[in-house]
């Protein structure tokens, strides 16, 4: 029977790390006494299997252990679940790499879009793309699209709704992504240059559904979707129902299971569908090392299985002091987003984010090292 393997970052003392790895295993696999199971073919094939224990220092292990691909059920929620499901509520485990056979990731399908898709729906060809974030929450319909518009004005590529956007009564979706779209057909009629919206999804999968549908009929071809708090089953049914839609994964919550960020943000959301993935950049509002936004912008870029490229966009707390070192950093297959930075230019947005669009479309580009 086919296995993958988990890979595991556990905090424990040399003495103990072997019984706490077993237990682990099982934990992942049957979840029950392996001596109360009577089953040959569940103590052959089901029991996850400790293949290896390595020591990192420090009190940390890195534990490699073999689970039944069939446990899976080739769903994305039981994925999740068989990797962490339980062992996520115990604090001494972090679910750090999985290795999947090729024909399990391939068959999630990956990015409708990818990079690619996102360069050509902007004409962003050899350069990085820029992104800006409609905030604060309360603002109406008509204000949010009074920002778009600007920032439309300024040459923005993409213009998200900030995550916490969603069918709140002081700016429902229907009303604000018709005026958004409505704001931005303008600016592209009198610059012949096109801004794409991307409206964030929200409610039960039903809700999301409609959602998607009516943000087709104003010509809107990408969206938000925080996949850790919609479900990661519910964001995969999407992907597949709307391979004309390009999806932008936000990582709300996603601190919240111990996942390291490379595999959940870069690799899982990737092979789930996200053609475009957010991450909070080192030295913004949150505390990612330079090291984990190296490894995740691998993560969402790198051959993979035969599935297309996700864009990295590091965000959080980002200005356009940073467009520099951001580019050299991450080179041109990148997506730059800043918010509250070009925000806080007020009257003056279009001129702040024209500014910004210079910066990225100026530059040398460095390379990913």
């Amino acid at each position: 029977m086919p296995r993958l393997t988990a890979i595991y970052r556990i905090r424990s003392d040399a003495a103990g790390i072997e019984a706490r790895a077993r237990g682990l295993a099982v934990e992942q696999s049957v979840e029950m006494p392996v001596e109360a199971i009577d089953d040959a073919t569940v103590l052959a094939e089901i029991v996850g299997r400790v293949d290896d224990v390595r020591a990192l220092g420090q009190g940390v292990f890195e534990v490699r252990i073999g689970l039944a691909v069939a446990t899976t059920g080739a769903e994305p929620g039981q994925l999740l679940n068989m990797l962490f499901g339980n062992s996520s509520i115990q604090d001494d485990v972090v679910l750090h790499d999985v290795e999947l056979p090729a024909d399990l990731a391939r068959g999630f399908g990956g990015p409708n879009h990818g990079l690619a898709g996102l360069r050509r729906r902007c004409g962003a060809d050899g350069r990085a793309m820029t992104c800006s974030a409609l905030k604060p929450q309360g603002l109406s319909a008509g204000d949010l699209a009074l920002l778009a518009r600007r920032m439309a004005e300024g040459g923005i590529d993409f213009v998200k709704d900030d995550h916490g956007l969603a069918d709140q009564g002081y700016s429902p979706f229907a009303e604000r992504v018709r005026a958004v779209t409505g704001a931005l057909a303008e600016v592209a009629r009198a610059t012949g240059r096109r801004t794409c919206y991307v409206p964030s999804l929200s409610g039960d999968l039903d809700a999301m559904r409609r959602q998607v549908a009516l943000a087709r009929e104003f010509g809107v071809d990408a969206v938000l979707i925080q996949p850790m708090v919609a479900g990661v089953a519910n964001f995969h049914a999407l992907v597949r129902a709307s391979p004309d839609m390009a999806f932008m994964a936000h990582p709300a919550m996603a601190g919240a299971a111990r996942i390291a960020p490379p595999l959940l943000l870069g690799r899982l959301f990737r092979m789930l569908g996200a053609d475009a993935t957010v991450f909070p950049n080192f030295g913004g509002r949150f505390g990612y090392s330079p090291e984990t936004c190296r490894a995740l912008a691998e993560a969402a870029r790198m051959a993979y299985h035969g599935l297309g490229p996700s864009v990295p966009v590091p965000a959080g707390g980002m200005t356009t002091e940073r467009v520099a070192g951001m580019l050299d950093f991450y080179g041109r297959d990148v997506m730059l987003l800043v918010g509250g930075a070009l925000l806080s230019a007020r009257e003056r947005l279009a001129e702040h984010a024209a500014a910004f669009v210079r910066q990225v479309a100026g530059h040398g580009y460095g390379q990913i090292a």
